[in-house]
């Protein structure tokens, strides 16, 4: 029996044998010219076609954050530059596997020197390469084999499309060599509750049929368990089984509310809400209707997605962020070209500078559909930084017909101002993923970064807490939507520094229930003075373990 190590995603624990993905195919530098070039360029393009086509009904097959990755990793065989580049590389005398090797490492190089969520895209570039190598080769598609008992699968790393093809009531867990926390396969991973570990080193040396024990929650991959390593992931999923029956609201052990929310992309995330019992929609994030278009959706399609979504969440509260565009999140029509730190430039509410029709006319479309269902809905804006901003989207608005407005605290100015936002808005809600990123001036997509970005890192704690008291001060809703309100240690840190309600993904909801209900609002904080006490993210997160309830370390098997 050996140990592995990585970072895990959500708090499962399961035992299969490994299955490890498909090699994608080599392609030889030998290969010779083509004797028709036009004859080539149609099969190239072609192949590039079939792969985008694929993907594209694969994701009408499925739905949620997986049917929008699919769509995104379709959007780059169909792109225009790169097909050029395919087919200036055919014309020049290269075959078309080798041109599409070629065109699309030129891809790879140029996202990786840009960073962020470029960086991360990597892997779909290349799963559109591999795909379209492989028709062109005549070669099986690579990627996860067909499962024929439930495992837990190896791999480098995963592409959309490879996440979309398991069949998901086979797949146990998911180990991989490369990727990060906030990649697409893990986002995915832990929106299923499918225990998920990344930056395994050593993964892919496991042989195929031993097996394996994955503990998401102590970021651990066991080869060839034991007996008792074994006893002990039964005992975990018997016990994560157990929170999952209870579904009450949240709320400390001395009674004070703490509604849990979801963060979902789409009224196909809903269901999980439901089954999680949480109390409405904290983050909805509406880029699913933005991304691989040309253009931006008609005033009525987005109208008729958001009503969807108010609709099916019923009664329960919907808070609903404005397009979230750049940076890591580029748009064909609205993301500058050429920015030297997409992160640092035009994105989220600051394309209002370059379009501000295209946030008016989605602002619209979110009034009209609360005016259809009679509900009211809640809106925030992202990446605010002043208080000129968030005056300047409140009365946009207002003008528009939204009555509850609010923006997102994800920059320290934002922070470190809170009480002058909440003189204009509504609420606030703190996104700690980009809070982390911005203060720690740490690329959040950077793997090698992850000591950084942690979200235990006391100045960024200090940050929260700033925001936080603000609000109490104004008497004004603060809430927390990243993802550092699924761990539930953490949740406890939020909820005593003032945090009013916590959104994540409906799986982390059961663990976090649990963990706050064991504790009265006066421990909550004391636990977030422990751990804002601390010099360092490891200390701080100590400081809250040698605090927590004995039951919830136990049952949660926090370290």
């Amino acid at each position: 029996m050996r140990v592995l190590h990585g970072q895990g995603v959500g708090r499962g624990a399961v035992v299969g044998p490994a299955v490890t993905v498909h090699a994608a195919p080599s392609v030889p530098w030998d290969l010779l010219a083509p004797g028709d070039p036009d004859a080539e360029v149609v099969r190239a393009l072609t192949a590039l076609d079939a792969v985008a086509t694929t993907l594209e009904e694969r994701a009408g097959r499925t739905a949620g954050a997986i049917a929008e990755v699919l769509r995104a990793t379709a959007s780059i065989a169909r792109d225009p530059e790169l097909r050029d580049q395919v087919r200036g590389r055919v014309m020049g005398g290269q075959p078309a596997a080798l041109a599409v090797d070629r065109a699309t490492a030129e891809v790879v190089e140029a996202f990786t020197a840009a960073g962020g969520y470029l960086a991360e895209r990597v892997t779909d570039v290349r799963s559109v390469r591999d795909r379209a190598v492989a028709l062109l080769q005549d070669l099986p598609e690579p990627g996860v084999p067909a499962l024929d008992r439930p495992s837990v699968v190896l791999a480098h790393d995963l592409a959309p499309a490879d996440t979309a093809a398991l069949d998901l009531t086979k797949v146990l867990g998911v180990v991989l060599e490369h990727g990060g926390p906030t990649g697409h396969t893990a986002i995915i991973a832990g929106q299923l509750g499918i225990p998920c570990v990344v930056q395994v080193v050593g993964a892919l040396a496991v042989p195929d049929g031993v097996d394996v024990a994955v503990d998401a929650a102590a970021g651990a991959v066991v080869v060839a368990p034991d007996r008792e390593a074994r006893r002990r992931v039964e005992a975990r999923r018997d016990a994560l089984a157990d929170l999952e029956r209870d579904t009450r609201p949240g709320r400390t052990a001395d009674g004070s509310p703490v509604p849990l929310l979801a963060n979902v992309g789409g009224v196909e995330d809903l269901d999980a809400v439901d089954c999680a019992g949480l109390e409405g929609v904290g983050l909805l994030r509406t880029e699913v209707l933005f991304l691989g278009r040309s253009a931006a959706p008609g005033l009525q399609e987005q109208v008729d997605a958001y009503r969807r979504v108010i609709e099916t969440a019923g009664d329960r509260r919907v808070v609903i962020r404005t397009l979230d565009a750049g940076a890591d999140k580029p748009l064909a029509f609205v993301t500058r070209r050429g920015e030297e730190n997409p992160a640092l430039g035009v994105r989220g509410f600051r394309t209002v500078r370059d379009d501000p029709e295209l946030l008016r006319d989605q602002v619209l479309a979110i009034a009209q559909a609360a005016r259809e269902t009679g509900r009211e809905v809640q809106v925030m804006a992202p990446m605010i930084s002043t208080v000129q901003e968030a005056a300047q989207f409140a009365a946009l608005a207002r003008d528009c017909g939204i009555t509850s407005v609010g923006v997102m605290v994800e920059v320290p100015a934002a922070a470190l101002r809170t009480r002058d936002l909440l003189a204009e808005v509504d609420f606030v809600s703190i996104g700690t993923n980009d809070l982390a990123q911005y203060a720690m001036a740490a690329d959040r997509l950077h793997g090698g970064l992850i000591d950084l970005l942690d979200t235990w890192q006391p100045a960024v704690l200090d940050l929260v807490a700033t925001a936080a008291r603000a609000g109490a001060d104004a008497g004004r809703p603060v809430g927390v939507c990243g993802e550092s309100a699924a761990d539930p240690l953490m949740a406890l840190v939020l909820v005593g520094l003032g945090a009013g309600s916590l959104s994540m993904s409906p799986a982390a909801a059961p663990a976090v229930r649990f963990a706050i209900a064991r504790h009265t609002t006066d421990r909550c904080r004391a636990i977030a003075q422990a751990a804002r006490g601390a010099v360092s993210p490891d200390g701080a997160r100590a400081a809250a373990l040698d605090l927590l309830d004995a039951h919830v370390r136990e049952v949660l098997s926090l370290p």
